[in-house]
């Protein structure tokens, strides 16, 4: 019965970081570049389900293991918004951006002008260009950026974004405000600058929602299953007693 118990509550864990993951997903619906983030499980034996008393081999126990995480890079929804300072990409590619932990790649492309002129994401990190972070003047005006990420205002060529993409996107590190870390950069190759335009993420509410029913219903007959387990231990202890009375 202990066996059947802590099998149960490997599955249990499990789900509830599957939950926190769907969680976080439905919270991010509506955040600009966001990608959804998926658990992978697997089984794990463990080969000592023994007791000296038991005849017979050796049964491995089968437990629960959530052993990674999935990132989907599929491409969000374009949204035409207009407004000069909001890029998104088609294809593979990220932005790039200056935090105080060093560079970052982001999706999120609905950037603005700070205080100095710089042009940052929300979070107020500098976006960098092929040449560093990207200035303008107080009296620029005219802010055009092509689809290879050259930008140009009334007062002539201003550089060009830095998009960059990854031989192996998995192996990116999510960060906090929408941020990633890791991976070997390269100049993007599939990618286009799209000016007006954010891109949604790439969440879909309806299915997450269903995940997490699905997820909840899985707790919920584990935890009955943990409590019918108990329910047995308790009745072979009465009976134990008894017989020994």
């Amino acid at each position: 019965m202990e066996n059947a118990q802590l099998i149960g509550l490997s599955r249990q864990m499990a789900l509830q970081r599957q939950m926190d993951m769907v969680a976080n997903n439905i919270a991010n619906i509506n955040t600009t570049g966001f990608k959804a983030e998926q658990l992978l499980f697997e089984e794990y034996k463990m080969p000592v389900a023994s007791h000296g008393d038991f005849s017979g081999e050796d049964r491995a126990l089968s437990y629960v293991q959530d052993w990674a995480s999935v990132q989907d890079f599929t491409d969000g929804a374009m949204v035409q918004t207009d407004a000069p300072l909001d890029v998104a990409i088609a294809g593979e590619g990220f932005f790039v951006v200056q935090t105080a932990g060093g560079e970052r790649w982001t999706r999120a492309g609905a950037f603005q002008l700070n205080n100095e002129g710089t042009l940052v994401d929300l979070s107020g990190n500098p976006v960098l260009g092929e040449g560093g972070p990207i200035q303008f003047g107080p009296e620029e005006t005219d802010i055009r950026i092509s689809a290879d990420g050259a930008i140009s205002s009334n007062e002539g060529a201003k550089g060009r974004l830095r998009v960059v993409e990854f031989a192996e996107p998995q192996a990116l590190v999510r960060e906090g405000n929408n941020l990633f870390s890791g991976g070997t950069p390269a100049p993007a190759t599939n990618s286009r600058v799209l000016q007006g335009f954010t891109e949604r993420s790439n969440v879909s509410g309806v299915a997450e929602m269903a995940e997490m029913i699905r997820v909840t219903r899985a707790y919920e007959s584990i935890a009955s299953l943990g409590q019918k387990q108990d329910d047995m231990r308790r009745d072979a202890i009465k009976r134990l007693g008894s017989m020994n009375a």
